[in-house]
């Protein structure tokens, strides 16, 4: 197993948890590029009519290229990914004719709705044809719509924002959906958008919301909501757990967003889509939060077989785990982990007590062994996250003093 260097012990012990992947993005094929604003990740379980699944995106442009416009546009260049942007953009009104004509022929013909559903790749892909096509017509739009939803951070109060909402085509829900998915991805403080919507409609209930033409700006907080699933892996050492934890913050603000404006009743569509993120998303969560007491206990203990070393691993695996913990108190009410939690974040502190005393003592003992130093360095940033910054000064102050012991 790969062994980070001792280097990087001292670096995560920082101000910033530790995150082993740089941020770049893979290369968005031009069609795909076209409606990325309302596109989301897998697992998709909750769909409307302004979000896309990447996958299903992805197929049917494959579709689009190898069977439906092989006269338009070369495949092999489709495919290598050298077709631009600016290439498929005059092609795009024949493009999506041809799309509705397949969409409308489909509708009337069954064998060829099988043979359709079966170049897709499966119904997932089929069925979200429509929401394609209405995402392709309002490709020009999409960009604008994101920049309304920045817009939105800078206005200062409910009523304004209100102003600003009643700008969207709420006539046209479909059109709607879209520009509100695209929309809210840009938006800081999602709060205030809702407590707007509610302001104007008059009350949160869901039906009231819906009548108003509202309906779409909840589903895309749920959407969005769900679109954070994709950070929430399975976690290794080397996970990216900035990425998680900025995951677990958006997702808590868009739900306790929802939930605390809108009145959710337990029959009620959002309630059902809620209780459902709410379970997949502690799911992600639990498996980690066992880990974080026993990977703490292996990285900050003295080898017991008479030779001490440094478990790299361990210990940025046990960081990452107390940034994780301290996220999730921030946002447990959006959670169902609340006793698995009250146990590690109790279990994590009284370990982590024990262990810097334990270290600070064999320092005391050998000033100059480095590896119980690098293992101390990382516990008090550790401490510094579980505890409070003046806490862990204390410690570093201890420190120091164990150095000089003798």
């Amino acid at each position: 197993m790969p062994t980070v260097p001792s280097p990087a012990i001292a670096e995560i012990a920082g101000s910033k948890p530790y995150s082993s992947r740089s941020a770049v993005r893979p290369m968005v094929l031009p069609f795909l590029g076209m409606i990325d604003p309302v596109l989301v990740s897998d697992p998709v379980k909750f769909t409307f009519d302004g979000s896309i699944g990447r996958k299903q995106a992805q197929a049917i442009w494959t579709w689009v290229a190898r069977d439906l416009c092989t006269d338009l546009m070369s495949f092999d260049r489709v495919e290598s990914g050298e077709m631009t942007a600016d290439e498929l953009e005059p092609l795009m009104p024949n493009v999506l004719s041809r799309i509705r004509d397949a969409v409308a022929e489909a509708g009337s013909n069954g064998e060829y709705a099988r043979r359709l559903r079966t170049q897709l790749g499966g119904d997932d892909s089929f069925e979200r044809l429509p929401v394609v096509i209405n995402a392709l017509r309002a490709r020009g739009l999409l960009a604008k719509a994101q920049a309304f939803g920045k817009s939105t951070n800078a206005i200062p109060d409910e009523v304004a924002l209100g102003v600003a909402l009643q700008s969207m085509p709420l006539q046209d829900s479909a059109v709607a959906a879209l520009l509100l998915q695209a929309a809210i991805g840009q938006v800081t403080n999602p709060g205030r958008l809702i407590a707007a919507m509610v302001r104007l409609v008059g009350n949160g209930t869901e039906t009231s919301i819906v009548r108003a033409g509202f309906g779409p700006l909840v589903d895309g907080f749920l959407a969005h909501a769900q679109n954070q699933l994709v950070a929430l892996q399975p976690m290794g050492a080397f996970a990216d757990i900035d990425l998680t934890c900025r995951g677990l913050d958006r997702y808590h603000r868009l739900m306790r967003s929802v939930g605390g404006y809108v009145e959710l009743t337990r029959s009620g569509r959002w309630a059902t889509v809620i209780a459902a993120l709410t379970k997949a998303v502690s799911e992600r969560i639990e498996p980690r939060l066992r880990e974080v007491v026993p990977d703490m206990n292996q990285s900050l203990r003295k080898g017991r077989d008479g030779f001490d070393r440094l478990d790299d691993d361990r210990l940025l695996s046990a960081l990452n785990g107390i940034y994780l913990l301290a996220t999730i108190r921030d946002c447990k009410d959006s959670l169902a982990v609340n006793t698995l939690f009250d146990q590690a974040w109790s279990q994590s502190g009284q370990a982590l007590e024990l262990h810097l005393n334990s270290n600070l003592e064999l320092l005391r003992q050998n000033p100059n062994n480095r590896i119980v130093s690098k293992r101390l360095d990382v516990g008090i940033k550790m401490a510094e996250v579980r505890f409070n910054q003046e806490y862990a000064d204390t410690l570093r102050r201890a420190r120091t003093a164990a150095e000089h012991w003798a």
